[in-house]
C-alpha cells in the first residue's frame, strides 16, 4: 500500500458529521456494551455520545497515520481494518486485525504525549465510530469507578498481547503458523473446527513475521500432510490434536 494515501475527503466530511437518530439504536447499542462504556450512567454515556462521530471507509483507505496527534479513539460498527507499523527501512509489519465490536487505540487515552503508534487502514468498505479523548478523560476523572473499569480492560488486552507474544516469539516459522492457526479455534473445539483467517493470507504472512512465499509452502505443506483443508480464506482443521502434535 502507498503510505502516501490520505483519507478521502468524503471521509474527512463525514468525520464532521453528528450520529443522526437512525443511527442511535444501532451504532450506539454496540458501543454501549463495550468495557470503556458498560458501566457509564446514562447521563455520562448520552454526554459523551453526542461527541462521537461516523466515519464512513473504502476499502484500503487510511483512517490515521504513524507518529500523528492522537485526538480520537475509535469503535469498528462494520467492516474490516488492520493495525500496522512501518519499519526504520519502510517495510510493512501487520499487528492485529479489527472487526465489529472491537475498540482501538484506546490506550490513548492515558498516552502523552497522545500519538499513534501505528497506521489503521480499512481492508473493505468499513464504518467505525470516532471517540474525542479529551471527552472521555473529563468523565473518568470526575468519575474514578470508570477509570478502574478502563484499567481492566487494559489489562484484559494486555494479557492477549502476551499471548500473542508468545506465538511470535516461536524461532521456527511453521510452528508459529500452527500456533497462529489452533489460536483461531473456538474453544473447545476437538474434531473438524472451521476457521476463517482475519486478514489476507499476504497480511497473515506479515503478521507473522515470515515472507508470503514461506507462508503459502507451510500452508500447503499442512495441506498435503492432511492438516488442514483450504478454501480460500477459510480453513477446516480436522484434528486440531494432531496439529498441536506437530508444533510441539
Amino acid at each position: 500500500m502507498n503510505v502516501s494515501h490520505v483519507v478521502s475527503s468524503t471521509a474527512a466530511h463525514l468525520m464532521t458529521d453528528a450520529l443522526t437518530h437512525d443511527l442511535i439504536d444501532s451504532s450506539l447499542e454496540m458501543i454501549r456494551g463495550h468495557a470503556l462504556f458498560n458501566t457509564f450512567e446514562a447521563e455520562d454515556f448520552d454526554r459523551i455520545s453526542q461527541q462521537m462521530r461516523r466515519v464512513s471507509l473504502s476499502n484500503h483507505e487510511l483512517l490515521y497515520r504513524q507518529d500523528s496527534d492522537a485526538q480520537h479513539f475509535y469503535f469498528v460498527l462494520s467492516g474490516r481494518l488492520r493495525l500496522y507499523r512501518l519499519d526504520f527501512s519502510g517495510f510493512e509489519r501487520t499487528l492485529d486485525s479489527l472487526n465489529p465490536g472491537d475498540c482501538f487505540a484506546e490506550v490513548m487515552i492515558y498516552a502523552k504525549p497522545a500519538r499513534y503508534a501505528c497506521y489503521a487502514e480499512s481492508l473493505k468498505r468499513s464504518e467505525v465510530l470516532m471517540i474525542p479523548i479529551q471527552a472521555y478523560r473529563e468523565i473518568i476523572r470526575r468519575r474514578p469507578d470508570y477509570a478502574e473499569n478502563a484499567l481492566a480492560h487494559f489489562a484484559a488486552r494486555a494479557v492477549s498481547r502476551f499471548h500473542d507474544l508468545e506465538i511470535m516469539t516461536v524461532q521456527n516459522a511453521r510452528d508459529r503458523l500452527v500456533r497462529y492457526l489452533l489460536d483461531l479455534l473456538p474453544d473447545g473445539v476437538k474434531l473438524n473446527g472451521e476457521v476463517e483467517l482475519p486478514l489476507p493470507k499476504c497480511l497473515v504472512a506479515s503478521r507473522l513475521a515470515m515472507q508470503p512465499e514461506t507462508f503459502s509452502r507451510l500452508l500447503n505443506d499442512l495441506k498435503g500432510s492432511g492438516l488442514v483443508r483450504v478454501n480460500r480464506n477459510k480453513l477446516v482443521i480436522p484434528d486440531p490434536g494432531r496439529l498441536m502434535q506437530l508444533s510441539r
